[in-house]
Parts: structure tokens; sequence; C-alpha cells
């Protein structure tokens, strides 16, 4: 009587969850590079809204700057990034910031 060998777990090509991690864009806790790829750079603007901004809290727009200074110093493209993403909302004359009520 011969003994099969362990059924192994079916090895698949399935596509790999996306990245999340997004530690390997900051070095020193700072941004090292603003990602080109669109994917990779919503997985950066998700985690800088929610690390850098809280849900429920009007922002100045300096206030928004310092908080993107913090990890990079176009705070201009950053703070344009997550308008345009949806992230962050201002108002209409551009005086006050506030999360969106959900993140993408």
């Amino acid at each position: 009587m011969s003994h099969s060998p362990e059924p192994q777990p079916p090895q698949s090509a399935a596509p790999r969850p996306p990245r999340r991690d997004v530690s390997d864009l900051f070095s020193g806790g700072r941004l090292t590079v603003i990602p080109r790829k669109v994917a990779r750079r919503e997985q950066l603007l998700t985690h800088l809204t929610e690390t850098l901004f809280t849900a429920d809290r009007e922002y100045t727009e300096p206030e928004v700057n310092e908080a993107l200074r913090t990890v990079h110093e176009d705070c201009s493209a950053l703070r344009r990034y997550l308008i345009t993403s949806g992230r962050l909302t201002r108002t209409r004359d551009g005086r006050a910031y506030r999360r969106a009520a959900t993140t993408l």
C-alpha cells in the first residue's frame, strides 16, 4: 500500500490584492516621491487623508498646507490631488477645507 503525499494547496495565479501599504514611498517620515501611476497615487492620497486630517473638522488653507508640508514640500500639488480626488472638499470661496465624509 503506497501513501499518497499530503495534498498541497493549489498555487493560484490569481491577482494579488491592491497594495495598501505606502511605507516604501517614505523615508524618515518624509514622502520621497509623489507617484505618477494613478492607482498608487490614490493609495497615497487615502493614506494622507486618513493620517493628516480628522473627520468632522474644518481646516483653513494654511492649516492644510502645514499638515501636508510635514510630509512633502510640494503641498500645493498634494492639496490639489486631494481636492480633485474628492478626499478633501473645500468651500466655493476656498476658505474652508474638510475631509470628505467617506474616503475612496
